[in-house]
């Protein structure tokens, strides 16, 4: 039996993605994490590796949303589809729900990658995410984080701090 997946990657660089390698049904897993300059006009180019990918599976049509207090995240639009859907049929009675579809929904952009692979963040997300000229897209499965490079170190560094005590109940047991 074959593999049914083809990694696709720049030799030895950063990034992956792994597509399915039958037909239409391409499944898009991005990984890596690479530093980017935001120019003046707020545009950051994505990586050369992903361009084809993104164009392919969503023609260049990205929506970049809040995350946490810290970042965006940045999705090929048909993945982000279904997400705001199934937010969008949730309970408005609770607030919880509905401070989460503000953030989520309300600050949902839809961004367009242009020839040169550039897309152009809102400054609203910008603001929210302190994205200045310095960033880190961090590639997670179906979906990018685009994290001030400051903020990223710091998060990083409390990752790395974790321990024994400080790891959630369903990592035990998980081996690398």
């Amino acid at each position: 039996m074959s593999n049914p997946f083809n990694i696709v990657a720049n030799g030895g660089g950063e990034w992956g993605t792994v597509e399915k390698s039958a037909g239409d049904g391409r499944e898009k897993v991005f990984r890596g994490v690479t530093n980017l300059t935001i120019d003046d006009k707020g545009r950051l180019a994505m990586p050369a590796r992903y361009r084809e990918t993104l164009v392919g599976a969503a023609s260049g049509k990205l929506v970049v949303t809040t995350d946490s207090p810290s970042c965006l995240l940045v999705y090929a639009a048909p993945d982000w589809e279904p997400i705001e859907a199934k937010l969008m049929n949730l309970s408005a009675f609770d607030p919880r729900i509905r401070d989460l579809q503000r953030l989520l929904v309300g600050y949902a952009s839809d961004v367009e990658m242009d020839s040169a692979g550039r897309i152009l963040i809102p400054a609203p997300l910008r603001k929210f995410a302190g994205l200045d000229r310095e960033a880190a897209l961090v590639g997670q499965g179906r979906r990018f984080e685009l994290w001030d490079v400051v903020k990223w170190d710091q998060q990083i560094g409390r990752a790395v701090e974790l321990t024994g005590a400080g790891m959630p109940p369903e990592l035990e047991g998980f081996s690398l």
